[in-house]
């Protein structure tokens, strides 16, 4: 049926790192807590929607994240033709989530009208506010504006049959999660409206927060929007590597198919 999915998630970066950077107020075990980077692949015989880019190679070294395998990489072994693609869902503007952009030359952008407004507004000349966007990619996305190529959603709204557009902010003004139907019923690519899984069930904040009640509040919408903590991806949590069975026996660690039963 046109309105049911495939989901993948394709694993392309890593930062080792202790739970103590990881929330607001730290953590007083401190063990351990590393972030994986993801993009994600929703298609179905229809179309074939990727959600976010990812970090460029510079952008990640500077900021010493490790490049565990390219994006474009990633999205070949899916199968998925990049010149083909004709939509694309950007989460929100950080570097790490719209950072590829320039692979996909004749797709449509979708992002939040609060993204754009405030990725080019006034937060943006204090460093604490702009650390998180790379210029150079925010500046792609204006011309891709200019171009006729960025398609603007104000909040909630449903982009094709079986996928839809959530605005949850907090972590970003203007970040947006992912509803999607798939085989096994909808799940929610929550993107950074949580980290970790541990972020939404333990009621705690990652300390880059644009609003740390909406960011709680979002906890609450992801939870109406996906039901049980199953259906709903966080943005970078390891875990989801191993909850979720491999889009292959090649890409076990790489690719995940989100559209299967995973580990409750």
């Amino acid at each position: 049926m046109s309105d049911v999915y495939e989901v993948l998630a394709i694993r392309y970066g890593h930062h080792a790192r202790n739970a103590s950077e990881n929330f607001i107020g730290g953590d007083l075990h401190d063990l351990p807590m590393p972030l994986d980077y993801f993009v994600w692949v929703i298609r179905n015989d229809q179309r074939t929607i990727v959600v976010d880019t990812g970090f460029c190679e510079d952008s990640g070294a500077r900021r010493k994240r490790e490049l565990v395998k390219p994006v474009a990489e990633g999205l070949a072994a899916a199968g998925v033709d990049i010149g083909a693609v004709e939509d694309i869902i950007i989460t929100h503007m950080h570097y790490d989530h719209a950072g590829n952009n320039h692979l996909f030359p004749d797709a449509r952008f979708h992002l939040q009208d609060s993204e754009m407004n405030f990725a080019t507004g006034r937060c943006m000349c204090h460093p604490h506010g702009n650390h998180p966007y790379d210029v150079d990619h925010v500046v792609g996305l204006v011309r891709k504006v200019y171009a006729g190529d960025v398609v603007f959603h104000d909040g909630d709204e449903e982009l094709f049959p079986g996928v839809s557009l959530h605005h949850v902010g907090g972590h970003a003004r203007g970040l947006q999660c992912v509803r999607v139907n798939t085989g096994r019923g909808p799940i929610v690519l929550a993107s950074d409206a949580t980290h970790h899984y541990n972020h939404m069930e333990e009621g705690r904040v990652f300390p880059s927060c644009d609003s740390v009640s909406d960011a709680l509040e979002g906890y609450n919408k992801l939870r109406k929007l996906g039901g049980a903590v199953e259906n709903i991806i966080p943005g970078h949590d390891p875990k989801v590597m191993e909850n979720y069975p491999a889009f292959s026996a090649a890409t076990k660690g790489w690719i995940a198919r989100l559209d299967k039963p995973g580990a409750k």
